[in-house]
């Protein structure tokens, strides 16, 4: 990674900024794009000497997502990895969410990954570079509870998936990686069936994977070029075994697994 240029949109908590700090350290040159520029102007100062670039981004907006491939290339000259990892999740059943919370999942989960990609998508080319889609165990599972952040993780799934294939004889690179629960304030600000943020978040954070780690097996599958990382063993590579072979026992388990959350929108 060193002297690479990355892309990484979401960058100023989570797994994003835990992103930035694996591939800083790495030697790479990095261009973080959020809403929250506060945070990011943070971010940059805490990741000296690295080589930074900040550019308050909302990946919802095309005009956003094509304005971060343009600072990057005018800062830069080119781009090597671009990690799509801006996303918003939810949790509440779809009889009673609102259409508009919806429609929010898939326009920053799904439409922003479609839209840095289109931009920076010549520019990989040249250099043969990565395209990364941090997704999650729910594009290979439907999760009860979080139907529109689900749909929005198997689109873009299937979008990066085609994608590959499109590109195998150009030399591009295509990861879909898919953590299991990860610790981050992902859930805190879940949109509720009425668009407001969760707040509280229903799992033991303490328990799952840090961002960190995360990110170092991210960065790690980008640096090998692999073309899919599904982490955690029991909610990540054994679900997705239980959902080729037994999914009418996965349909079970999931069911009950989310049920136990503190609050479940389902019993």
């Amino acid at each position: 990674m060193k002297d690479k240029i990355v892309i990484i949109t979401g960058a100023s908590s989570g797994i994003g900024r835990a992103l930035a700090f694996e591939f800083a350290a790495r030697g790479a040159k990095l261009v973080l794009g959020a809403r929250r520029l506060d945070l990011l102007q943070n971010l940059r100062e805490s990741l000296a000497p690295a080589e930074v670039l900040i550019q308050q981004s909302d990946v919802s907006v095309e005009a956003d997502c094509r304005s971060l491939i343009d600072a990057a290339l005018e800062r830069f000259g080119r781009i090597d990895v671009l990690v799509n990892n801006a996303g918003i999740s939810m949790r509440a059943i779809f009889e009673e969410v609102e259409l508009d919370v919806i429609r929010q999942l898939m326009d920053v989960n799904f439409w922003g990954t479609v839209y840095c990609t289109k931009y920076a998508l010549p520019h990989l080319l040249k250099t043969k570079g990565s395209v990364v889609g941090v997704i999650s165990i729910a594009g290979y599972v439907g999760l009860p509870g979080r139907t529109g952040y689900a749909a929005s993780k198997f689109a873009i799934r299937g979008f990066l998936d085609t994608l590959r294939i499109e590109n195998m004889r150009k030399g591009l690179h295509v990861l879909v990686a898919a953590p299991g629960f990860t610790a981050s304030e992902v859930r805190k600000v879940a949109l509720t069936a009425d668009g407001q943020a969760q707040g509280e978040t229903p799992r033991k954070e303490e328990k799952m994977m840090s961002a960190e780690e995360c990110a170092r097996h991210i960065v790690c599958a980008v640096a090998k070029r692999k073309r899919e990382l599904i982490l955690t063993f029991v909610e990540g590579k054994l679900t997705v075994f239980l959902g080729k072979f037994l999914p009418k026992l996965l349909d079970k388990l999931t069911y009950n697994h989310m049920a136990k959350e503190p609050d479940s929108p389902f019993k």
